[in-house]
């Protein structure tokens, strides 16, 4: 059966009724862009050539297919672009945290449940009805699987604007939320693209613990601590040990404390909840999990990609963090120090050698 082709004013009212269907199906926001992201590529190259992507070869492995989706989804003319909030808890408990260094932080994205299923679904689910108006549909779904350049994209669809710190914001929300989108081949009316209220402020580049941002929208992913925890496999550098504090998985700091932040809703999504108490643990009861406490705990978590001895060398570097922090006559010093001698013999190489480092602090 030959497809059925759409006239302007039912491409129009078909672009509405994808905004309301995106929302039923539980999206905070939907936009729509074209695919001409020229300026973005650039900035993205530039950035390549500098190195500042360090071990993530991923970045430059597909060329331009990043930032041109025709060629990533050859016929792709429009991107619809999804908002899905996740902040499941109050801002302030996350800052009071970074200040109690017996305790973990983990990047909150990370709390509860990999979000990538979920929206992934929805997605798909968004597509199916956009299907059964039309059988001119060609599409993919991309939340994180393929080179997409997806705050770009959002930010063309009227999302919200790339910050000072390259996050996503959004004025009436700020940044705590996940992007996905949909390719497809219809040339649907687009949204018209965010703009830029950063203004004067500085905050997110100031209070980055590694200094990893080397001017306002360019950050040096080698000194970032959601790289050095979360995508690098070997040793974390010494000098940036110390500043790392508590932080076992990502950083939010550079959310924390963006005024735009002040406005953030907590979710509703059951999905993004905290599990098992990963909201406000002690860093010892992390360590002394075993490998398989890790891997079943951690089972449907996106913290569970890192591995069990990057696990344990980024809690041996935040305990290591806590002993400076922690006087000598505590108790709490004396168990930690026993928790990380009790290790040594009894792990990697590259692990042990950040315990070593821990003790002496």
């Amino acid at each position: 059966m030959p497809p059925t082709l759409l006239n302007t004013q039912q491409l129009e009212t078909l672009a509405k009724d994808i905004k309301r269907w995106g929302l039923e199906l539980g999206f905070q926001q939907v936009g729509i862009s074209d695919t001409e992201l020229s300026k973005a590529e650039n900035s993205l190259f530039e950035w390549l050539d500098q190195g500042y992507h360090g071990d993530m070869a991923w970045m430059a492995k597909h060329g331009d297919k990043r930032s041109r989706p025709d060629k990533l989804v050859p016929g792709t003319l429009r991107v619809i672009s999804v908002r899905l909030d996740y902040l499941p808890e109050p801002i302030q408990h996350c800052q009071q945290l970074l200040n109690r260094p017996s305790q973990a932080y983990i990047s909150r994205y990370a709390l509860g449940r990999d979000y990538h299923k979920l929206l992934r679904k929805r997605l798909q689910k968004l597509a199916d009805k956009i299907l059964q108006v039309t059988d001119e549909l060609g599409f993919r779904v991309f939340v994180d699987s393929a080179p997409v350049l997806e705050k770009a994209i959002a930010e063309k669809a009227g999302l919200g604007w790339i910050g000072k710190h390259t996050n996503l914001l959004q004025k009436q929300i700020g940044s705590w939320f996940f992007l996905g989108e949909l390719y497809i081949n219809l040339p649907l009316p687009v949204d018209t693209p965010a703009e830029d209220h950063c203004g004067t402020c500085n905050n997110c580049l100031d209070i980055c613990p590694t200094n990893a941002f080397i001017a306002p929208y360019k950050l040096d992913a080698r000194k970032c601590i959601s790289y050095l925890t979360i995508e690098n496999k070997g040793a974390i550098p010494e000098k940036f040990r110390s500043q790392i504090g508590n932080r076992i998985y990502g950083c939010d700091d550079c959310q924390l404390f963006c005024p735009w932040n002040r406005f953030a809703a907590q979710s509703s999504e059951q999905d993004f909840k905290p599990r098992h108490q990963l909201n406000d643990i002690d860093l010892l009861s992390l360590f002394n999990w075993s490998e398989k406490q890790f891997m079943d705990k951690l089972q449907g978590s996106a913290i569970r990609r890192i591995g069990y001895d990057a696990w344990l060398r980024n809690i041996a570097v935040a305990l290591g963090n806590a002993l400076a922090n922690i006087p000598r006559h505590h108790d709490l010093h004396h168990k930690i120090k026993q928790a990380l001698s009790g290790r040594i013999g009894h792990v990697s190489e590259m692990v042990q050698e950040h315990i070593e480092w821990a003790l002496k602090q």
